[in-house]
């Protein structure tokens, strides 16, 4: 077994959090609270590595985020 990082992103809206990994396709998953949603999103990643074979997983893949300024009318 070898370890390595996996990009979580997890975004707040009116009915809770989503939480995924650029990383692994498909693999997403989400929480009441930001808690809840990294516990189902560790348990969504465990479950989504067991499924596919060891050379197609993706990690430490370069994610860049930002913000930008935007005028609203």
């Amino acid at each position: 077994m070898s370890n390595g990082k996996i990009t979580a992103i997890i975004e707040k809206d009116e009915y809770g959090y989503f939480a995924y990994c650029p990383e692994l396709k498909g693999c997403m998953t989400q929480g009441d609270t930001f808690e809840e949603a990294m516990a189902n999103l560790n348990e969504a990643v465990e479950l989504y590595i067991e499924t596919i074979e060891k050379d197609e997983i993706l990690l430490s893949k370069e994610i860049f985020t930002t913000s930008i300024e935007v005028a609203f009318v």
